[in-house]
C-alpha cells in the first residue's frame, strides 16, 4: 500500500516538476516583455 502511495506521489512530482522546467523560463520572458512595453 505505502509503496504504491509513494510511486504515485514520485510519478506527481517528476509531472510537476517537468512542467515547471518550462513554464518558469516562458513565464520570465513574458515577465521581460511586459516589462520592455511599459518602459518605452
Amino acid at each position: 500500500m505505502a509503496v504504491h502511495d509513494m510511486d504515485k506521489a514520485r510519478s506527481t512530482y517528476d509531472s510537476f516538476m517537468g512542467t515547471l522546467k518550462w513554464a518558469v523560463p516562458v513565464l520570465a520572458i513574458i515577465t521581460l516583455l511586459i516589462i520592455m512595453l511599459i518602459a518605452e
